[in-house]
């Protein structure tokens, strides 16, 4: 397996020139942020990754963590990684000042957290819902509980998780059992859960557990759904810790892959019942979780181009390397590397560019989220939050298919040799499998895209994208004219679900997956045609050492809008072609 090197050339180029790092600076609180002081953070980011995370992301998956005597033992070097990673203030990137933070926009802490993707997927999986537990807790939490548990959360001294599978309710989470009883200032919590992420380990002293409960006179479905906080250990009123709570891992998930992320069965309640605190009202708990898993769901689109980028490292290195075949050209001067050979280049290209389009789609809403929060102007929050609203499935999905794609392409160019586990091109596409499942199935967020972000305001806000899309200037004719092609094929698939042809209520079902995955192509396309803009603009006035990039940037973009743009228009051919043959045949003849 090679080690990882950080993109920070291309991700500079997102940041800097593509989304533009400009604008976010002048946000109210990020005036004293420097195209310098971005870049010495990604440095030293990218130093952390490659020194710390990638060395023992292969041995991690190896030994994975394990359950002795119902403590998590995680791979040999996590635990200091972890610290190392705490000591060095990565958990507070993106936490305002006041909460022990740095304060840095989304637009910087989103490449810098890609890259703990790239290098160490297993690892990198632990902050992440710590992260959303603190920014959920600020919203949503009392002063006191703001005041007990986000200062641990956002150092990382404590870590958080997310509690919401059960056995009998995977997706469908208003069908959980879990109950919560009142008791005084607090709940008892029995139940058991799966496939709780970091759940347990020994990386910190305490873990935070944010749980979704019924309380016992509470509507069926989501509507009884409350949040709870659950930690390991009770913390006293002066912070210290109490006794052990009522909980603890039945076992650990045997998993495909990210082996060294302990992936835990949690049972709460085995005796009187696990304590736990409710967060704002009851049955209110569907609401403040989402806030947390939105904020996950752009996390695993990250992970999605993290896991990609390490893939297709991984795939140029060995076919760079690997001598077999003839040129096609000079058959006579022996045999080349096998990045020579014309399918084989066609794959790195796939893999190249899909990874550089989902990059530019990520930062780009992590940009629009910064917009939101900060901008003065209530009109353009609002305006950047709907953006985000509508992208959100689309990163989340989108990205994780192209990862998914990318790291099964990186088996296919080590040929035999990637189905081995010890090339390290397996492990990349069994880590990447799980990214398209996390936070809502693709499925579901291609749902939850086309009836509630397109039908449910009658397309206006997809509308606003396609009118900006296409007003956007492309010199590049061999781009312009396929992108053109399917933005007027996306527009009328917007019109099919908007005021649809069919009374089928489960039209608009069958052609979610096909739209969403246009939507994205489509809008990488958009950020992929900017992006050669750019470069062009930028050659034709002299780039220097830099030539190289920009030309790449230019050869990038005519491959994908004439790669992927017909085949986003042949998504959206699939996505109004109804349900009656999806639904054709009888259960029984499955």
């Amino acid at each position: 397996m090679t080690e990882y090197d950080a993109p920070l050339r291309d991700m500079q180029f997102v940041i800097e020139e593509l989304v533009g790092l400009s604008e976010v600076a002048a946000l109210p609180g990020h005036e004293d942020l420097t195209s310098d002081t971005v870049r010495a953070i990604l440095e030293e980011a990218a130093k952390f990754g490659r020194e710390v995370l990638s060395p023992i992301n292969r041995s991690g998956d190896i030994e994975g963590s394990r359950l002795e005597n119902g403590v998590v033992v995680t791979p040999k070097g996590f635990k200091e990684a972890y610290k190392a990673y705490v000591d060095g203030g990565w958990n507070t990137l993106q936490f305002e000042p006041e909460l022990g933070g740095q304060g840095l926009p989304m637009l910087v802490s989103t490449p810098v957290f890609e890259m703990w993707d790239s290098a160490n997927l297993g690892f990198a999986l632990c902050p992440v819902l710590s992260i959303a537990g603190a920014e959920m807790l600020e919203k949503y939490g009392t002063d006191e509980q703001k005041e007990k548990w986000i200062p641990k959360l956002v150092s990382g001294e404590w870590t958080g998780t997310m509690v919401l599978t059960e056995p009998g309710a995977g997706s469908d989470v208003g069908a959980l059992k879990t109950r919560a009883v009142p008791e005084g200032n607090h709940y008892r919590i029995s139940g058991q859960k799966i496939f709780t992420t970091w759940g347990e380990h020994d990386f910190t002293e305490n873990i935070v557990h944010m749980v979704l409960a019924r309380t016992p006179d509470a509507p069926p479905g989501t509507r009884g759904i409350s949040l709870f906080i659950v930690p390991k250990f009770m913390v006293n009123d002066d912070g210290t810790l109490g006794p052990r709570n009522d909980l603890r891992p039945v076992s650990l998930e045997h998993k495909l892959g990210i082996h060294a992320s302990p992936t835990c069965v949690m049972q709460f309640g085995e005796n009187e019942g696990a304590i736990g605190y409710l967060v704002g009202e009851e049955c209110r708990g569907m609401q403040y979780m989402f806030s947390m898993m939105n904020n996950a769901r752009l996390a695993v689109g990250r992970e999605g181009v993290g896991i990609a980028t390490r893939a297709y490292q991984q795939a140029a290195s060995y076919a760079r390397e690997r001598i077999q075949g003839r040129d096609a050209v000079n058959p006579g001067a022996g045999q080349v590397a096998i990045i020579r050979h014309p399918d084989v280049r066609r794959n790195l290209m796939t893999m190249r560019t899909l990874t550089e389009a989902a990059r530019a789609l990520g930062y780009y809403v992590a940009a629009q989220l910064d917009v939101a929060r900060k901008h003065p102007d209530a009109e353009t929050r609002a305006q950047a939050q709907a953006r985000v609203d509508l992208l959100v499935p689309v990163v989340k999905a989108w990205s994780t298919d192209c990862g998914v794609t990318v790291a099964s392409i990186g088996v296919q160019v080590h040929g035999g040799a990637g189905f081995i586990e010890e090339t390290g091109a397996a492990q990349h596409y069994r880590d990447s499998r799980i990214t398209p499942i996390y936070e809502g199935t693709n499925g579901i967020q291609a749902i939850d895209l086309v009836t509630r972000k397109i039908i449910g305001d009658g397309g206006q806000s997809v509308a606003l994208l396609i009118e900006e899309m296409a007003d956007t200037e492309i010199p590049d004719s061999r781009i312009e004219a396929p992108f053109l092609q399917t933005l007027a094929d996306l527009k009328q698939a917007t019109s099919y679900f908007v005021d649809p042809p069919t009374d089928d209520p489960r039209a608009a079902l069958a052609g979610a997956t096909p739209y969403l995955t246009a939507l994205g192509t489509i809008t990488g396309c958009w950020l992929m045609a900017r992006s050669a803009a750019i470069a062009s603009d930028k050659l034709a006035n002299g780039a220097g050492d830099d030539a190289p990039f920009y030309e790449a940037k230019i050869t990038s973009a005519r491959f994908y809008a004439d790669t992927f743009c017909p085949q986003a228009s042949a998504s959206l051919a699939t996505a109004m072609s109804g349900s009656a043959d999806l639904m054709a045949l009888a259960d029984e003849a499955f």
